[in-house]
């Protein structure tokens, strides 16, 4: 793996407590930093990926799913508790308008 250097200036306050986390994770502060990048930029792959795919969504698609199930009762074991069944009437699902 190629490694480079890159003059990196935070401000005194973010480099203190850098310094302690990274101390009681028993690290570098140089590891710490290549892991925090590395973590914010997965974090941002994922959101960009789901952003893409949420643009190739048909939410009326699939509305129309839900509005064709059936009114069979739930199979045993498959019932909802009915203090979940409280807690959405209170707050209800929101859906798009059609």
């Amino acid at each position: 793996m190629s490694q480079s250097n890159y003059p990196l200036r935070l401000q005194t306050s973010l480099l203190d407590e850098v310094r302690r986390i990274a101390r009681l994770e028993g690290a570098s502060v140089n590891q710490f930093i290549n892991v925090a990048v590395a973590e914010k930029l997965a974090t941002m792959r994922v959101v960009s990926a789901l952003r893409e795919r949420a643009e190739r969504g048909d939410p009326a698609g699939a509305l129309a799913i839900l509005d064709r199930l059936g009114g069979e009762p739930p199979r045993p074991g498959d019932e909802i508790p009915a203090t979940t069944r409280l807690a959405a009437r209170k707050a209800p699902a929101q859906r798009p308008p059609r």
